[in-house]
């Protein structure tokens, strides 16, 4: 081999071998991205071509009124999905489910049709066509079971308690507020298909982290007074032709709200045929002008800062009283001469209110407006709250002050307005509102109580107190504009309120269409429930003392009658009263702690007041008051023996019984 010949293999030598490191060079260069810098897209793609994943919501914690009673619960039911890619008949399998589903061909071979691994058929069908559906047989067809919210007393509550969507997500109320708390952490159903696509069986896949627990929610409502609010109100905007209402049932002593209706109303099951504005809970998310309703803030202001006393006159000018280039006028044209502060109320004098309002000034009012909580939202556990529209006291005229003295001028919301008169019931304090007493855990168990909140003293409980004695007289007295809720051998407390509402179309206030509302409180000496009631534009008896108030009566009447208090002061023989003994005074639980009063003295010789806390919150306060304790059942504090008030016993042993109807 000639030297040439030599040098050229030696050539080829070294290009091949140049070629097969090249080579080697790329494969492994290739295989690094594939396994190391791709491999987790890689395998990504691949369990998407061989597995399909579904979510599998978890059953909603339950909704319990105070009494256990449940207004929301879950069910599982049957849905129907399907994999097209395993429909090689789209065309006939479609045709025989719509006949079994009630559906449209075109709308299920669309979706049949479509590229898609995975769709929705049909969703919490009758178990009668899930059956029909199995039976079928149909390679690709799948039943799965799945959660659907369910709500026994139907319309009952449906504004309070909300609904959710086909998510099981809430949507509106408490159901949305707490979604966090009832909605679990979903599993995970995984089925996958080998190379040849043939299906493995599915499994279930838990997340790796800890899964979070749903909650069910107790509340403070009774669906027993849930049910006669609702009824009452319902009857009365049908009787006076009225547009719609709401009414509010309260503890004054510790915010909880004990019902809470709007009407119109609606069924929280069938909540895809929900008007948007049907659906609102307008106790909280709806403005208007007081009224009269307002005028008893003006006289707490002006009692408790001393510029008035009930017996000092004011000149009502005859039923005309002019200011700049207003001229204002008594409701119904009525004319008073000289009223006293007492009597201002008790008549309802426009004219009278804002006399007042001049002397206490404009600063001073506003004040008290403010601390009685309007102009703010009051902070209930509910979506959608509102907090009334109140101007600056800086830009109010000599006008403004005089509108707003009797309510006009001001925008505020049921749930403020019933909040503020529980303050006056309260002697003086005023409290948050709250719908939602605890959650529980699935066992049973309570794992997170809300206690009463005080948010701040208002006035002192000797203006309270006067207040009260002249709300009284408002009721009580034969001629006081609140007669009409009147309750035999209760004295009530109350005002009525008539207001118009604006026409933005003409900026004037309409005089045909009004709100007529009338609030109160019993009984006067001790007060335990609160009640608001309004009526939206009623056709017939357009004033708030003949409107509204008799439907505040019927109320009161049926809470006295049909549960067993001791307001009357003589409550039924046990076996007499069909209602267990732990319902005695249900309708308000447990007041406000006695330090959060100021001017109040405990007493160590009788037994307190343990309703309504939990076990460690009784333990500690006996421990406080050298009361032994013993323990019977978990909950909440539902019945004590000796009752609170009563003389403490020689041995200072009180058995407590814990429940989570109370």
């Amino acid at each position: 081999m000639t030297g040439e010949s030599r040098k050229w293999m030696k050539f080829r030598i070294a290009t091949l071998l140049a070629f097969f490191l090249v080579l080697f060079i790329a494969l492994a260069s290739r295989a690094f991205q594939l396994q190391i810098l791709s491999g987790k897209e890689l395998k990504a793609l691949a369990e998407k071509q061989h597995t399909q994943t579904l979510l599998l919501q978890p059953e909603r914690g339950i909704i319990f009124d105070r009494n256990g009673e449940k207004m929301a619960a879950t069910i599982m039911v049957d849905s129907v999905c399907a994999d097209p890619s395993k429909i090689d008949n789209p065309g006939e399998v479609a045709g025989r489910l719509a006949a079994i589903l009630q559906t449209d061909k075109t709308v299920l071979q669309k979706k049949l049709s479509g590229a898609k691994n995975f769709c929705w058929l049909a969703r919490r069908i009758a178990p009668e066509q899930a059956n029909l559906v199995q039976e079928l047989g149909v390679d690709g067809i799948f039943i799965i079971k799945e959660p659907k919210r369910y709500y026994p007393s139907g319309e009952l509550a449906g504004h309070l308690i909300g609904f959710v969507g086909m998510d099981a997500t809430g949507l509106e109320g408490l159901e949305l507020r707490y979604d966090h708390y009832l909605k679990g952490t979903p599993e995970k159903l995984i089925w996958t298909r080998d190379a040849k696509g043939k299906r493995l069986y599915p499994r279930v896949e838990r997340p790796e982290t800890v899964q979070k627990e749903n909650y069910n929610l107790v509340l403070t409502i009774d669906n027993r007074i849930q049910h006669l609010v609702e009824s009452h109100l319902k009857a009365a905007v049908k009787d006076k032709g009225a547009k719609g209402g709401f009414a509010i049932v309260m503890d004054p002593r510790t915010g909880e709200i004990l019902a809470l209706a709007n009407e119109l109303g609606f069924d929280p099951n069938r909540f895809s045929a929900v008007n948007p504005a049907t659906g609102k809970n307008k106790a909280i998310t709806d403005c208007f002008d007081p009224g009269s309703t307002f005028k008893p803030f003006l006289v707490a202001a002006a009692l408790e800062e001393g510029v008035v006393k009930e017996t000092d006159l004011f000149n009502c000018e005859n039923g005309h009283y002019a200011i700049a280039d207003r001229v204002f006028h008594e409701a119904q044209r009525k004319r008073h001469g000289a009223l006293s502060v007492h009597d201002i109320l008790k008549y309802s004098s426009n004219i009278g209110a804002i006399k007042i309002s001049e002397k206490l000034g404009k600063e001073k009012f506003y004040q008290y407006i403010r601390k009685f909580g309007f102009g703010d939202k009051t902070g209930i556990d509910l979506p959608g709250e509102v907090g009334g529209l109140l101007r600056p006291v800086e830009k109010w005229t000599r006008v403004d002050a005089a509108t707003v003295a009797f309510g006009q001028g001001i925008s505020v919301t049921a749930i403020q307005l019933i909040t503020a008169l529980s303050s006056v019931a309260n002697q003086g304090i005023l409290m948050k509102p709250f719908i939602v007493r605890g959650l529980m855990d699935r066992k049973g168990n309570l794992v997170q109580a809300y206690h009463p909140t005080v948010v701040r003293r208002v006035i002192s409980a000797e203006t309270a107190k006067r207040l009260t004695a002249i709300l009284t007289d408002v009721v009580g007295m034969e001629d006081g504009t609140g007669k009409r809720a009147s309750i035999v051998n209760v004295a009530v407390a109350g005002k009525t309120g008539t207001s118009q509402k604006f026409d933005f179309a003409r900026r004037v206030y309409s005089t045909e269409r009004v709100k007529t509302s009338f609030m109160g409180f019993f009984p006067a000496e001790d007060p335990q429930i609160a009640i608001l009631v309004s009526l939206d534009e009623p056709q017939r008896d357009r004033w708030g003392g003949v409107a509204a108030a008799p439907v505040f009566k019927n109320i009161g009447e049926q809470l006295l009658t049909c549960f067993k208090t001791n307001i009357r002061g003589n409550p039924a023989p046990e076996e007499e009263n069909p209602l267990s003994n732990d319902m005695k005074v249900r309708l308000a639980s447990t007041p406000a702690s006695l330090t959060d009063r100021t001017g109040v003295e405990t007493d160590d010789t009788v037994v307190p007041n343990f309703r309504g806390m939990t076990i460690r919150e009784v333990l500690k306060k006996s421990k406080e008051k050298g009361i032994e304790i013993r323990v019977v059942g978990s909950g909440w504090a539902t019945v004590q023996q000796p009752a609170a008030g009563m003389p403490a016993p020689e041995d200072r042993l009180c058995t407590i019984t814990f429940g989570m109807g109370s």
